[in-house]
């Protein structure tokens, strides 16, 4: 997924498709679990900062095929919905609930959700700040978001998001780097305060530099 970590800071680029038409080639090869070493780090890093969802409406935002969706229905959710701008992803995923809809556009009410999981996906965007307002709009007061992001210094340094299709060909899916400062300035802007930053590299690669950015926000 990352051209193997050796190859974070090297040259060794591939093809790079927008977000819909790489998910479109990866949703039927791409399990609602972490299947590889970047994604265990991240979840492992999210899973540290992960509020009590115990009777809770989770929102399981850019959720794919679902992994964070069943995570918090693992751990007493009382309601779960997944929703994703990918068709593809959402008809391979695992929930039961689940809608198209883009970040920056959610189709639900103001203050609707208690929890908000987005693992791996707010990159995609080249501008965070409208999604971070729609989090901040449909967040319940004292709600929490939990956002997880290829960390900036692997990606200004070249490294990227990869996947191999069933017919063996390799891409990068489209990725744009946010700091740290990036996410506290929307955040501000969509009434939400900064609880939590985790930097965290994967474990056992060769480098310490970090590769996964995980923020927790509170409305």
């Amino acid at each position: 997924m990352l051209r193997r970590l050796r190859r974070l800071f090297g040259s060794d680029r591939v093809p790079v498709l927008d977000s819909l038409e790489a998910y479109a080639h990866w949703a039927a090869s791409y399990p609602p679990h972490a299947h590889n070493a970047l994604m265990q780090a991240e979840e492992a890093a999210m899973r540290s900062l992960l509020p009590d969802l115990r009777d809770q409406r989770v929102l399981d935002l850019a959720c794919g095929t679902g992994r964070y969706g069943l995570l918090a229905r693992e751990n007493g959710a009382a309601q779960v919905l997944g929703l994703d701008n990918s068709p593809d992803m959402l008809a391979s995923s695992a929930l039961r609930s689940v809608a198209l809809a883009t970040a920056e556009a959610l189709p639900l009410p103001t203050q609707s959700m208690d929890v908000v999981l987005c693992g791996l996906a707010l990159g995609h965007l080249p501008d965070i700040g409208p999604a971070l307002r729609e989090i901040g709009r449909i967040l319940t007061p004292g709600g929490w978001a939990l956002l997880s992001d290829l960390h900036p210094q692997i990606a200004l340094n070249g490294g990227q998001r990869t996947f191999v299709t069933g017919d063996g060909r390799t891409y990068a899916v489209e990725h744009y780097p946010h700091l740290v400062a990036d996410y506290q300035r929307a955040a501000h802007v969509a009434g939400l305060q900064v609880v939590h930053v985790l930097e965290r590299p994967v474990e056992g690669a060769p480098s310490r530099v970090p590769a996964v950015l995980v923020i927790a926000l509170r409305r």
